[in-house]
């Protein structure tokens, strides 16, 4: 399961043995103000499953959401979604092709209500019953949410929040879901309400790309886990035998991952 920097591609299995990958991204280089933060960033994210990145501070976790999004150029290397490789898109080019992300700060327009919000989430739609079709299937599938459906967002806990940018993710059917850091500033009790939505989501058929601050949380709710550390891929497998790896522990002591 150990991989070497800048090679954390999973290995191709024979027919049947893994799922496909949605998301594939090989030797990926990006950064800021001519600083790199990710170096040769390699990964996969396999259809239907939850993908969970985890690494200390500055690891390049949420420079990674940035690129596949479209909020960061990437200077090499390739971000390819179902093979069309994204690299360069605008943020609009991205979330067209399916690639919708929920951003780490809460977003919600505080003085529109919760069906005002999540109804934007579906902006790019130009059709109005679908609009309307979308946010319904959405009550359904959070009926909690469609309770508050009047009630104007910014009245909202902040785990309630999170709940709704969930939902108003959804009003575009993503191709690939990237959730940055769901859990931050959440009340430890609001954690498993968060996650609980997590796995529903991805019980429909959403795939999702997770950046997760509580690594144990994380990993224990996904299917695929990923270590970063100073812009590198250093472990992947699944998200138990990464959690179950005793190097992860390094990475939040301050160690050095060895590449052996």
């Amino acid at each position: 399961m150990t991989t070497p920097a800048g090679q954390g591609r999973a290995p191709e299995g024979g027919a049947g043995t893994q799922p496909r990958s949605v998301l594939r991204i090989t030797d990926l280089v990006a950064g800021y103000g001519g600083g790199d933060v990710l170096r040769e960033v390699s990964l996969q994210v396999p259809e239907g499953g939850i993908t969970c990145v985890v690494g200390p501070n500055g690891a390049g976790k949420s420079t990674l959401l940035a690129a596949v999004s479209g909020l960061l150029r990437p200077r090499l290397g390739s971000i390819e979604l179902d093979g069309q490789d994204l690299a360069g898109l605008s943020p609009r080019q991205v979330l067209r092709l399916g690639v919708v992300q929920v951003p780490q700060n809460h977003s919600l327009f505080r003085d529109m209500t919760v069906r005002e919000n999540i109804e934007l989430g579906g902006y790019i739609l130009a059709d109005r019953a679908l609009t309307a079709r979308r946010a319904a299937a959405v009550f359904d599938l959070f009926p909690d949410i469609a309770g508050w459906a009047g009630k104007k967002a910014g009245s909202l806990s902040g785990g309630q929040q999170r709940l709704v940018e969930f939902a108003r993710a959804l009003m575009l059917e993503p191709r690939l879901l990237l959730l940055d850091e769901p859990s931050m500033g959440l009340a430890p009790k609001i954690l498993r309400t968060v996650f609980d939505a997590v796995r529903q989501m991805n019980a429909t058929g959403t795939t999702i790309l997770l950046v997760e601050q509580n690594a144990r949380a994380g990993l224990r709710l996904s299917s695929h886990g990923v270590v970063m550390e100073s812009g590198r891929v250093r472990l992947s497998g699944t998200g138990r035998e990464v959690l179950e790896n005793p190097e992860i522990g390094a990475l939040y002591l301050g160690g050095a991952v060895s590449a052996g």
